[in-house]
This record gives C-alpha cells, structure tokens and sequence, in this order.
C-alpha cells in the first residue's frame, strides 16, 4: 500500500527518469511535493525501499531504481482520482475514493509502541475502507514504530486508524498523549485517579501515571498492513 505522497513522488521520479534518464534531485522533489524540508522525502522513499518499491544505489549521487510500479500507474502522468462520496454520511475530514468504498484520510506521522516518542509529523494521506471508520468521527492514521504491541498483532511499520475522541472505557487501545509533548499506543486502564498503559509484550512494563499527565487523543478503530 503506498500513500497519496508515496504515489505523487513515485510518478515524478519515474517521469523524470523516463524522460531525462536520471532521477530529480531531492530539492526538486521537496519543491514538486510541497515540503518544507527534505527530510519528508527520505521518509517517504525509505518507506518505498522497505515496501520493495525503490532502491538506493550507494555512493552515488541522485542514484534511484525503480524496482516496480503499482497495477494502476502505467506510465508517467498517472494521478489517483479523488471523487465526492454519493450515499451515506462521509466522515469528518475524509474523502471518498473510488476504489470501492474506501476513504482517503491523513496520515499524520509516527507514533511509538513502545516507549513514548514525540510524534513526527508528515503531510501525506492513506486510502482505508469504509468499514473501518465509525460514523460522524473524526479519523486519521499513523504508523506504528517499535513492538510493544505485537502480542495483539500490531506490529511494526503497521498503519493504524484512529478516531478522535477524549474518552476511552478500560480495555481499549488508545492514542494517549503524556505531559503534553510525547504520545504512545498503548492498552487504557483507569485505577482511580491513575492511568495505567499497558503493552502487549511481555518484554515492556506497564507505564502508570497521573490522570493529569495523560491525555487521550483517540482510540484504534482499525489496522492496515503491508506484506
């Protein structure tokens, strides 16, 4: 699976290849992309190297092979077709795709399975079917980095779809932001006026702070892998 950027990059190098015989410099693809640094454009061509999309050719400059391209991008020129949904209620933020209806809803970073980390940002969308959003919420995805929670088969790399919302009831996996600046993927427990985040790998242990040092910012409504 790749991204809405992954695909809009994709199709700009394989264009400038096919058209000058060498790759755009990743100035040139920050600018085509929109970016404000090009350490977007590392992220997203090393997720295409892991996704066997790409590959860097080391020690040499502006050196990228394109090992293959999706079904639907024969030839340069290629640009996803985003429609307005008919039926139903879309939910907040999103965008109907037509690809059976799926839902294109912004992916807006990292988070950490493991110990918190402050999230990184990006500025790129993901394609997710309907099934999985709730109605009337607000949804977004990240990708999980680290493996404290592969015991309930999230694993790393994975996307996961979050829907926006303050509460959570015990049990439920939630996106919990700590003291304001670091954000985790953990299990929600309450313990009276303590919060209680729990991995789901015996290798972590359970992280338990004050209510008021935790702030729930959504709960895990769905997961999307690439093999």
């Amino acid at each position: 699976m790749l991204t809405k950027k992954m695909l809009e990059l994709l199709e700009f190098i394989h264009e400038r290849q096919s058209r000058d015989g060498v790759p755009p410099s990743f100035d040139e693809m920050k600018d085509h992309l929109g970016l404000r640094s090009k350490s977007g454009i590392h992220r997203l061509i090393t997720s295409m190297e892991e996704r066997g999309y790409l590959r860097r050719l080391p020690h040499k400059a502006r050196a990228i092979e394109i090992l293959r391209l999706p079904d639907n991008m024969t030839a340069p020129g290629f640009t996803p077709r985003v429609i307005q949904g008919s039926g139903g209620e879309a939910p907040s933020g999103a965008m109907q795709v037509e690809r059976g209806g799926a839902w294109d809803i912004p992916l807006q970073g990292r988070i950490a399975a493991g110990g918190p980390i402050e999230a990184v940002r990006q500025e790129e969308a993901v394609t997710v079917p309907g099934s999985m959003l709730s109605r009337g919420g607000n949804h977004y995805a990240l990708e999980v980095q680290g493996d404290s929670m592969i015991d309930i088969g999230i694993n790393d790399g994975d996307i996961v779809v979050i829907r926006e919302t303050s509460a959570a009831e015990n049990g439920e996996i939630v996106v919990a932001k700590i003291d304001d600046e670091s954000v985790t993927l953990k299990r929600y427990r309450r313990r009276g006026r303590t919060i209680a985040l729990e991995p789901a790998n015996a290798a972590y242990v359970i992280q338990t702070y004050p209510e008021e040092r935790v702030q729930i910012q959504g709960k895990l409504v769905g997961l999307i892998r690439t093999y």
